[in-house]
């Protein structure tokens, strides 16, 4: 039972929280900074593809958005920063498969994906199996023969993470049971890794390894997509090679729980406005992407909770639930 005083400060905590409310819905929106916060790091494909909503953004909310990059433990690291934020909309949590794994295993701050709120999807973005230049596997039959003689050290973003989940599906295909991965950060050090010697191969977005693979030090050998890609018309598909499997990298945007609906609503209205311009149109042209990479928020919810279940499975696979 509350005392006396205990039960003042509920009541003066309730007027507070009412006021607040009240505050942030008569206030204009936006009217100042909003924040774009991503797990990645710079240089990564979650980082560029931020960069390139926010570029086309500004124009479309009349305000200015800055990326932050909150790095670590597979998007725990961000989510932790968006769950202190106020639920106003000015914090926005661009959101990729790797982070469902994390919410899943209990290592974020938000217990469920229900903590959030889906705006729209940004990419649905082919990967590829990448090696360096100097490796010894020249084709993808080389590749796939070499998994049969040694053990392929695969470089991965997190532990649990979309990569890893899809290195250890890939594999499986290939009758390995537990591949060798080493985890990094984010798609920008996995092409250092490969470029330096460190991990025998990776698994990337065209654009992450783009400039990489202009110079010649990367070189991509099969990608896992249903078709062959625009950006990379060489490379064979997993399917052509025999291996019975596709997958994308899927990224977009979330809202904390708790936002007023009237600032969802306009969030969702002015990003996939802006996922349709010219500019962005152009930058999944060029990493090889289709124009319905770009989903509303019932595509994007309807994505998210597919991936949940299937991320599920395999995390249990791979030993990696509580």
């Amino acid at each position: 039972m509350f005392k006396p005083r205990h039960a003042l400060m509920a009541a003066v905590a309730a007027v507070i929280a009412a006021a607040s409310s009240s505050a942030i819905a008569q206030e204009k929106f936006p009217s100042r900074t909003i924040e774009v916060i991503t797990h990645a790091g710079a240089g990564g494909g979650t980082d560029i593809m931020a960069q390139m909503m926010m570029k086309e953004a500004r124009e479309v909310l009349k305000t200015d958005l800055a990326l932050v990059n909150k790095r670590g433990g597979g998007g725990a690291v961000a989510h932790a920063y968006v769950n202190q934020r106020p639920a106003d909309g000015y914090t926005i949590l661009t959101f990729t498969g790797t982070q469902i794994a994390t919410i899943i295993r209990g290592k974020s701050a938000f217990k469920s994906l229900d903590d959030l709120v889906p705006l729209v999807r940004g990419t649905s973005d082919p990967q590829f199996i990448m090696v360096s230049a100097k490796s010894p596997w020249k084709t993808p039959k080389d590749f796939i023969e070499a998994h049969k003689k040694r053990t392929i050290k695969y470089g991965i973003a997190s532990v649990g993470g979309g990569d890893h989940i899809t290195t250890w599906q890939f594999t499986r295909k290939l009758g390995v049971k537990d591949p060798s991965v080493i985890p990094l950060v984010g798609g920008g050090e996995i092409t250092i890794a490969l470029v330096g010697g460190n991990v025998d191969a990776g698994i990337l977005n065209y654009q992450e390894a783009e400039a990489q693979i202009k110079a010649g030090e990367v070189r991509p050998l099969i990608v896992l997509s249903e078709k062959r890609q625009p950006a990379a018309p060489d490379v064979p598909t997993a399917k052509e090679i025999g291996v019975d499997y596709a997958i994308s990298t899927v990224r977009g945007w979330m809202v904390k729980k708790g936002t007023p609906p009237e600032r969802v609503k306009i969030l969702r209205e002015a990003l996939l406005k802006s996922l349709q311009r010219p500019g962005y149109q152009a930058y999944l042209k060029n990493i090889g992407a289709s124009p319905d990479s770009v989903g509303d928020y019932k595509e994007w919810t309807k994505e998210v909770n597919d991936m949940a279940k299937d991320t599920q499975e395999a995390l249990t696979a791979l030993g990696l639930m509580k």
